[in-house]
């Protein structure tokens, strides 16, 4: 919901980014407590040798061939009316991480009551040595590795093959050598990054200056003419109520560092958005045969990328109502209320891609394991690229010349 007032007629706004900090409220229980014995078993015939069908997004019994799913987090989380969201609300598994928190947990299987270590750091499941059956991680421990919701794959491992080879495929000609002939597509990897997703209510104050041009003239002549803007400025001010549903901010340190001198993990974020919508309960099965990495940034970490994100999000509610400025506005002062948040941590499904270049960099192809989205980046012959530009500026050269002859 939005309230625009015309220019003028809002309150003057404080320095950019006063957030408010309501104080926290309840954390909300997400455990999948019919898999508190560690042990998931088929639901029609009781074997523990499961895993996910990505094409159908479901679990499937490896034994009687059984599929089903977990049941999704919106219904068991109710999400109610956004506007009446207050205070900071988060699901067990988004709770502060605890660095002391050991990576290795005993687990007593339910099977034949012999205690088996799991390496959470590693991986979430292993098989008892006696009676063999699987032991699934399904406890929140509190080192970050189980969070409220996973998203399972849709894109299949061949699909992802295909995407990939093709991303690559057309950008062949200027792609790096070793590149080129190290590619193998079958090397993609399933990964499930983690994520926060966050629920908001909030509300922003700006304020600024806009343009109108009433007349454009030039002066001088040739290579000395410029052209010049008359305008009428406005101190322009806006207020706006607005609710996001399912933002998603990376809470990996590593992931969220946007340094491209280092690596190109930020085309990520270039594949979103997901449909989070659909994400189900916890259950470690849903990782098998993929791999994960594990969460490290708590909610008060991840604060000020969700009051970035909160801030762009109000220009963009108040930019219909300024469309009379042609000549733009500029926003001097700027301040954001967050009256209520609720964070929930989730795992997202990304086929990955890496290459490693001479220089260090690692480069990567992404494809959302649930739309098909591809992006990536390719490692670029500087060689093969002044080739072929000097090609390309001989076959202008040449037909300029033809004409410049055809005339005379």
């Amino acid at each position: 919901m939005t309230n625009l007032p015309p220019p003028g007629e809002a309150d003057q706004p404080s320095a950019i980014d006063d957030v408010i900090d309501p104080p926290a409220d309840p954390t909300i229980d997400t455990r999948n407590e019919r898999l508190d014995d560690g042990v998931n078993r088929c639901p029609q015939c009781g074997a523990t040798e499961i895993q996910l069908r990505p094409s159908a997004g479901m679990l499937v019994c490896l034994f009687c061939r059984h599929e089903w799913s977990e049941a999704r987090l919106d219904e068991t989380i109710a999400n109610g009316d956004l506007t009446t969201l207050s205070g900071t609300t988060m699901g067990s598994g988004a709770s502060d991480i605890d660095t002391g928190a050991d990576s290795l947990i005993t687990m007593k299987c339910a099977g034949c009551g012999a205690e088996v270590v799991v390496n959470t750091a590693e991986q979430m499941g292993a098989r008892c040595h006696w009676c063999r059956h699987v032991l699934t991680v399904n406890e929140q421990i509190p080192n970050g590795a189980v969070p409220d919701a996973v998203l399972p794959f849709k894109v299949t491992h061949d699909d992802a093959m295909v995407k990939i080879r093709e991303f690559a495929g057309k950008r062949r000609m200027f792609a790096d050598r070793a590149f080129v002939s190290e590619f193998k597509p079958e090397n993609v990897v399933g990964v499930y990054m983690p994520y926060m997703v966050v629920d908001g209510n909030a509300s922003a104050d700006v304020a600024g200056r806009g343009e109108i041009k009433t007349r454009q003239y030039t002066k001088g002549s040739g290579d000395d003419k410029e052209t010049y803007y008359d305008a009428d400025v406005y101190e322009v001010q806006r207020h706006v109520d607005f609710t996001v549903d399912d933002l998603t901010i990376e809470s990996s340190a590593e992931r969220a560092n946007m340094n491209t001198s280092v690596n190109t993990n930020n085309i990520i974020n270039t594949i979103l958005p997901f449909d989070t919508e659909n994400a189900v309960k916890w259950n470690a099965s849903y990782l098998t045969g993929f791999t994960s990495e594990k969460r490290d940034q708590d909610v008060d970490h991840l604060q000020p990328a969700l009051e970035n994100q909160l801030l762009s999000i109000a220009r963009s509610e108040v930019a219909p109502s300024v469309d009379r400025y042609d000549r733009g506005v500029r926003w001097e002062r700027e301040r954001l209320a967050v009256h209520g948040t609720r964070w929930v941590a989730m795992y997202l499904p990304v086929w990955l891609y890496s290459h490693q270049s001479e220089g260090g960099m690692v480069h990567y192809i992404a494809v959302n394991g649930r739309t098909g989205e591809v992006m990536g980046s390719v490692p670029v012959s500087h060689r093969r690229l002044l080739a072929g530009a000097l090609t390309v500026g001989g076959i202008i050269e040449i037909i300029v010349i033809a004409i410049l002859v055809a005339a005379g």
